[in-house]
Parts: C-alpha cells; sequence; structure tokens
C-alpha cells in the first residue's frame, strides 16, 4: 500500500531533494526499512545506536505523533501521510526580552 512521506529540509539530500516520496509499507518500522531501501541512510539518521527512534525525530501517521500510537508498530493504511519531523530546540538567548513575547523581569 503506497504511504506518502514528507520529508524536512535536512533529509531531503538523501531523497534526492524530493520533500515528499512514496514507499509500501504496512507500519513504521516497514516504512523506515523501505525509505533506507530506496533512499540509503534513512535508518542510520533516524535510529540511534540501539536501533531505537532517536529522541529528537517525531513521526506523524495523518497528524498523530507515533509516541501517543504505537510507535514503530503504528498500522498504515493506503492513503496515510506520515511526516517526519526533527524536533528542534533552542531560543532567544541573549535577544532583547521585548522579542520574547514575555514580560521582563524586575530586578528588584
Amino acid at each position: 500500500m503506497a504511504i506518502r512521506v514528507q520529508i524536512p529540509a535536512p533529509l531531503r539530500p538523501l531523497a534526492g531533494g524530493a520533500d515528499e516520496v512514496q514507499v509500501e509499507a504496512s507500519d513504521i518500522a516497514s516504512l523506515i526499512e523501505a525509505l533506507d531501501g530506496k533512499h540509503k541512510g534513512f535508518k542510520a539518521r533516524l535510529y540511534d545506536g540501539s536501533g531505537k527512534l532517536r529522541s529528537y525525530v517525531r513521526l506523524f501517521v495523518n497528524e498523530e505523533d507515533v509516541r501517543f500510537l504505537d510507535n514503530e508498530k503504528t498500522s498504515l493504511k493506503a492513503g496515510d501521510t506520515v511526516a517526519i519531523v526533527p524536533a528542534i530546540a533552542g531560543g532567544l538567548a541573549g535577544q532583547d526580552p521585548s522579542l520574547r513575547g514575555g514580560r521582563e523581569r524586575s530586578s528588584t
């Protein structure tokens, strides 16, 4: 069954620059295997050394986070869309407090 996979910008070079690809898969684990079979490198970028999804990678099936479904065992059906979303950390440290949208703390 064809599953649409949305590829984030940092991983697009692995998919020849494509922002979306289609693979045949019945669950998230087989989707990652299929991705890696068509475009080498996905498995290494999505899994850590112990074979678990990296903590900073989020996978969504039709906008539902697989962490709250059945993780890599989450079932897929024809027409589903899987989005790979790398978690992004950061902040506004050192910038003007007014840019943060909050109130500046009083020093008193």
